[in-house]
């Protein structure tokens, strides 16, 4: 038990090291595009910061394998979203970041919402269940990988609209979020495979699961929309929102597919389904948009200033003062 929390919180570390070096990489890159997969991949790799913090995000992947062999998949999830705290000190203090009080709140409920899910495992003896029914795992996987691309195509369209507002990432994070819970099962169930006493065994109990094809889905799909996100969004939003959806679909789902049953004690039942409906509260209460700087709209009606807040493809101003009101209007930005 013992080795599996420590594991986990390895895990936190390596993760969140990692998430922030990969956004100090992708802030000197060139804008990346979903649409545009094999670019991207290629400015990615490119990129020894990148590189390293994906390895960071490798090792925290093989501490994540050693967690779900040893502890209930519920617990895991309660251990991982405590990594959250690291990860927004990490941003303020290397990537320069500044949550809003309401996103602080919120992360901060959050993490009471999820230790209540830890608090339901208090005085229990769940077992810790090695694999899921094929049936049962697919049923839940493949609609939300479809629920989670579709979410993000949603997401790519609206940045596309005019006069639209920055967005903070909340619905790039739930899509990433619901592909990253798909691998979490996929992890889990790998783990529950491992086997040294029978190596050859074990391999091609693996290779005629679903398990490693999950993976090899949700890993290139996750590597190309999860950096185009992080590139645009912060990642002191983007990811404590990715982490609540993957621990909480994790938690519910794989509980009902590994057949870890929800606890019968009405104090622990309780707790671990309020905790849960507390922290989808949350994350549907958080701002889609982030707030326009305070002075924008009056310098947006300014002859001569600047909109610095709402983003516009279209917006024009004049290119000097001494142009004519009927003049040719420029667009914003194109000034030298």
């Amino acid at each position: 038990m013992w080795w599996g929390v420590a594991a986990a919180l390895m895990a936190n570390v390596l993760y969140s090291t990692g998430f922030v070096l990969e956004k100090r990489a992708l802030a000197g890159l060139p804008p990346l595009s979903a649409g545009r997969p094999a670019r991207a991949v290629r400015l990615l790799i490119g990129s020894p910061l990148w590189i390293g913090g994906s390895l960071a995000l490798a090792l925290g992947f093989a501490a994540q394998l050693a967690v779900y062999r040893t502890l209930p998949i519920v617990a895991a999830q309660g251990l991982f979203v405590s990594g959250l705290v690291l990860l927004l000190l990490l941003s303020s203090l290397v990537l320069g970041e500044r949550p809003t009080g309401r996103e602080r709140r919120g992360v901060a409920v959050i993490t009471v919402a999820l230790a209540m899910v830890v608090a339901s495992l208090h005085g229990s003896a769940e077992a810790v269940s090695r694999s899921a029914p094929t049936g049962t795992l697919l049923a839940l996987c493949v609609p939300s990988l479809a629920a989670g691309l579709w979410l993000y195509g949603s997401a790519e369209r609206r940045t596309r609209r005019r006069h639209r507002l920055p967005t903070t990432g909340v619905e790039y994070g739930v899509a990433v979020g619901l592909l990253y819970g798909v691998s979490s099962l996929a992890v889990k169930g790998v783990s529950g495979l491992l086997d040294r006493q029978d190596i050859g065994g074990a391999a091609r109990a693996l290779i005629t699961s679903p398990y490693p094809y999950l993976l090899l889905v949700t890993g290139a799909t996750g590597l190309v929309l999860s950096q185009t996100a992080l590139q645009r969004c912060r990642a002191s939003l983007i990811v404590p929102v990715c982490t609540t959806v993957t621990c909480v679909f994790t938690a519910t789902s794989g509980s009902f597919a590994f057949g870890e049953p929800l606890p019968h004690d009405p104090v622990r039942l309780a707790l671990r389904l309020g905790g849960t409906a507390l922290a989808v509260t949350v994350l549907l209460m958080l701002p889609r948009h982030e707030a326009e700087p305070p002075g924008s709209a009056a310098a947006s009606s300014s002859p001569t200033g600047r909109a610095t807040g709402h983003r516009s493809d279209t917006a024009t101003e004049p290119t000097n003062a001494q142009a004519p009101a009927t003049g040719p209007a420029v667009p914003r930005g194109a000034r030298p």
